[in-house]
């Protein structure tokens, strides 16, 4: 399997039009722990790196659904032959909130080019999310993914650690998954290069 691994580090040589290219064997064994541990710790301590997959290396769609903060079903039906990014977030958790105006900002890019957006809640209360949608501009739906039974999260088990939030996927047209951070973004310019990478693809 071929993965590249952005690193946030090299952030700066994206900014500039380059995408450094590394090997990537694997998650390392703190997200691994992380995962096997479960509960309720919080948040990640991500390093905002992205671990990118070719077409050919790509699993299947992922398939996801629930309830969001406004009471309605979302189903990752409703997103398929669409570019779309899946945010797994809490209201409490302090990158979550960094990293909001930034995905705001590349969703209201992109939103004309029919990329679509979506969050998954992984704590609160739909109260909560409802306020924190306000607070920083939120347009697109989340799904409220119970921590009892984290069924969204759970879909994406082998993509995303079970703790780790923030995570930001960027799924191809077929729901599979094209692209991952795991942490805070480092800026809306690497999110916007994922997404025009997919986008771009034949």
């Amino acid at each position: 399997m071929r993965k590249r691994l952005l690193s946030g580090a090299a952030l700066a040589m994206t900014l500039a039009g380059s995408l450094v290219l590394v090997g990537c064997s694997g998650e390392g064994s703190g997200l691994s722990e992380q995962w096997s541990q479960g509960g309720d710790k919080g948040y990640v301590a991500g390093d905002g790196s992205t671990t990118s997959f070719a077409p050919a290396d790509r699993g299947e769609p992922v398939a996801f659904e629930g309830v969001t903060e406004h009471g309605e079903q979302f189903s990752s039906e409703q997103t398929l032959g669409s570019v779309t990014v899946v945010n797994f977030w809490y209201a409490g958790c302090a990158p979550c909130r960094a990293e909001a105006p930034q995905l705001v900002e590349v969703f209201e890019e992109f939103q004309a080019e029919g990329v679509q957006f979506v969050g998954v809640n992984t704590r609160d209360q739909e109260a909560q999310a409802v306020q924190f949608a306000e607070e920083f501009g939120v347009n697109y739906p989340s799904v409220m993914d119970n921590a009892g039974e984290r069924k969204a999260q759970r879909a994406f088990a082998g993509q995303v650690p079970l703790n780790a939030v923030p995570t930001t996927l960027v799924l191809d047209r077929e729901g599979r998954v094209a692209h991952r951070v795991v942490g805070q973004l480092a800026a809306a310019s690497q999110l916007r290069t994922l997404v025009q990478e997919t986008l771009d693809e034949a």
